[in-house]
């Protein structure tokens, strides 16, 4: 029986304050609760430190590098742009990360009323955690795991004992390589590929799958991959890594009846793994390897204990998090509200074009055996698109129940790609039927307006 004293216990403990533990322990003081939070990095997380924030800084950047070079044939001439990757820098350090520092994060978190402590807490069971220097504290009413993920190295001869990047040392860098091997081309290497490329780096990405982006449509990978092509991206697809060596200040990155890669620096960029260890599960009561945590529709994991954001395994987004936080919220505070539901789910990788897409995709649908229509509409061949021109590459793909007519999954790739998905997601989300949208009126030159042309699409191959 474990025991504490009064000022080691708080009605709720929360292991974690990235995005979504900061919000629930946020929320929860302003509430008037005694609430502990407990962070051993920086308290916000992955999305404004190393994440969200920062990386679409450099998203920017590099589109207006490209947006500058795209002025022949339209509005100029470009005498020559030289880009300034110090610049970019200073602005990740000064305005998105002060440097690294989480002091403005505590202190809106300590003058909501709740008390910080910083260190790596292990959980005993569902009421108690262990902070090394602190001690053990008791969650009288509530323990809240927002615990997160780091990033996962694939188990790559050779490769634990090189200098790699992840994507934290990707974003804090100060002066570029001169050539980046990106292993893994799904959104992280995509996007921080596309920008370094545009910063005049050298860039190769090896994905395994036979395209990039796998996780989305085929068709929007493939349009990414001829962007990628025309800015002197190499591709490796459908590759295996062998082995990467490094050495003389150059990795060597081996590739099965490919030739070896030879570059200066490797991004590793191949997904994130749960913390939470093996031990810790079972002092839940749960069994299994180390992964995420199982939740019921209100983010419980337990009897007392809640789960929020990356450790649940409902996807790596800020937005889940802050939606899992609400719940957990009123749940703790005995408010009503809806459960989690992820059906109509929204995801954009920011590249360029960027590809935004919602609820499932034609693969996934056919695997759950709905009947399946598509249509599709090409941004070049939309008004906009024309319009456009220099940069329009882009296409709508709806997925659709053909028997209910209900839109269950969409991907908006293009200029402004997760800003026209925003339409997409509401139709997915409140199961608009699609003879709602045969009937809209959408203006006119808008890039959104190519939803209707996909409707046309999929109404012509219905007939």
């Amino acid at each position: 029986m474990l025991t504490t004293s009064a000022a080691d216990t708080a009605d709720v403990v929360v292991v974690g304050l990235g995005v979504g533990g900061e919000s629930v322990a946020g929320q929860l003081a302003d509430a008037g609760l005694d609430v502990i939070g407990i962070e051993a990095d920086l308290v916000g997380g992955e999305c404004p430190y190393w994440g969200c924030i920062p990386s679409k800084m450099m998203v920017r950047a590099g589109n207006l590098l490209a947006e500058a070079r795209r002025l022949p044939g339209l509005a100029g001439t470009v005498e020559g742009v030289v880009p300034d990757w110090r610049l970019v820098a200073k602005r990740i350090r000064d305005e998105a990360t002060d440097n690294w520092n989480d002091r403005v994060a505590v202190d809106r978190f300590v003058g909501k009323g709740g008390r910080f402590v910083r260190g790596s807490a292990r959980i005993l069971g569902p009421r108690h955690v262990d902070v090394p220097g602190v001690g053990v504290i008791e969650a009288r009413s509530a323990l809240v795991i927002a615990a997160g993920t780091g990033a996962a190295a694939p188990p790559i001869p050779g490769l634990a004992e090189t200098p790699y990047w992840t994507n934290r040392e990707a974003v804090a860098v100060e002066e570029l390589p001169g050539q980046l091997a990106v292993i893994g081309g799904g959104a992280i290497g995509c996007e921080i590929g596309q920008v370094f490329a545009r910063f005049g780096v050298r860039v190769t990405i090896v994905e395994a799958a036979d395209r990039l982006l796998p996780l989305e449509e085929p068709e929007a990978g493939d349009v990414v991959a001829e962007v990628f092509t025309a800015e002197s991206i190499a591709l490796e697809l459908g590759a295996r890594v062998t082995g990467v060596e490094h050495g003389g200040g150059q990795f060597r990155v081996h590739l099965e009846g490919r030739e070896t890669i030879v570059v200066d620096q490797v991004l590793v960029a191949t997904g994130r793994r749960p913390h939470l260890p093996a031990e810790e599960r079972a002092a839940l009561g749960l069994g299994g390897e180390p992964g995420p945590l199982p939740v019921d529709d209100r983010m419980r994991v337990t009897e007392g204990v809640w789960a929020v954001g990356d450790i649940t395994g409902k996807g790596a987004f800020t937005h889940v998090a802050t939606y899992q936080a609400d719940i957990v919220v009123r749940e703790i505070l005995g408010k009503a509200g809806p459960a989690a539901d992820y059906h109509a789910l929204p995801r954009v990788s920011f590249t360029d074009p960027e590809v935004g897409a919602v609820g499932l995709t034609e693969a996934q649908a056919r695997a759950r055996g709905i009947t399946v229509a598509t249509g599709i509409a090409l941004v070049p061949s939309s008004a906009r698109g024309w319009l456009h021109r220099a940069g329009n590459e882009g296409l709508i793909k709806l997925v659709v129940d053909a028997h209910s007519d209900l839109l269950v999954g969409a991907t908006s790739t293009g200029p402004a790609g997760g800003e026209v998905l925003g339409a997409l997601a509401v139709v997915v989300h409140a199961k608009v039927p699609v003879a709602a949208l045969e009937q809209m009126i959408y203006a006119y030159p808008t890039f959104h307006r190519g939803i209707q042309d996909a409707v046309r699409d999929l109404r012509a191959a219905q007939r």
